[in-house]
């Protein structure tokens, strides 16, 4: 008797009890907010997304320290209409485990990681390298619904770029910063905001 193939239809995948759900909102930027250089203490991140999988694999280094943290993650969004509320589950690894893993066939992102405060909230600025060096972004997390609904854009950032999947890190993987921008332009993100302003 043959082995029954593996499909998305027969495949039942539980609610996970070691997963949380993840409340963000993502910002296009121009450059590091004021008050940020390229100096200034940060995380190197790289970002490895197994083609085809809802999975990556995260290796995060400090330059202080010279220390390793690496994460086996998986990271989707329940309602495909809505980015801002993802479910994430993280597995830490050890430096074997990682090196076993890297054989799979992945699409890479490098990113610098500053940490910035600004009105009493915590944001993540990320500074791509790499084929998306130009490209800037912030992130901010929130605890309940109604603090991510009510939310505003800070003055520092460009536009709101959370609902629009092409600058997921997923997507962002399989793209370029010339990719980026033309996306920026077709899509009138910047005359958005500057409409807002008027």
């Amino acid at each position: 008797m043959g082995v029954a193939k593996l499909t998305n239809q027969n495949t039942i995948v539980p609610e996970s009890k070691y997963a949380h759900i993840e409340r963000e909102r993502r910002y296009l930027l121009q450059d590091l907010p004021e008050g940020l250089n390229r100096a200034d203490h940060h995380l190197q991140i790289t970002d490895n997304y197994l083609a085809g999988t809802r999975l990556r694999i995260r290796k995060v280094r400090d330059p202080k320290t010279n220390k390793w943290v690496v994460k086996f993650t998986q990271k989707f969004a329940p309602n495909e209409n809505d980015l801002s509320r993802t479910m994430i589950t993280n597995l830490y690894l050890n430096a074997t485990e990682a090196e076993i893993l890297s054989i799979f066939e992945a699409n890479e992102i490098r990113k610098n990681r500053y940490y910035f405060d600004f009105a009493a909230r915590r944001y993540s600025i990320d500074m791509f390298i790499g084929d998306l060096f130009g490209l800037v972004l912030a992130e901010t997390s929130f605890e309940t619904d109604e603090e991510l609904e009510n939310f505003q854009m800070p003055p520092f950032a460009l536009a709101d770029v959370t609902n629009n999947e092409i600058f997921s890190g997923g997507k962002l993987s399989e793209l370029t910063f010339a990719d980026v921008k033309n996306e920026i332009l077709q899509s009138a993100l910047l005359n958005a905001k500057s409409a807002a302003k008027s």
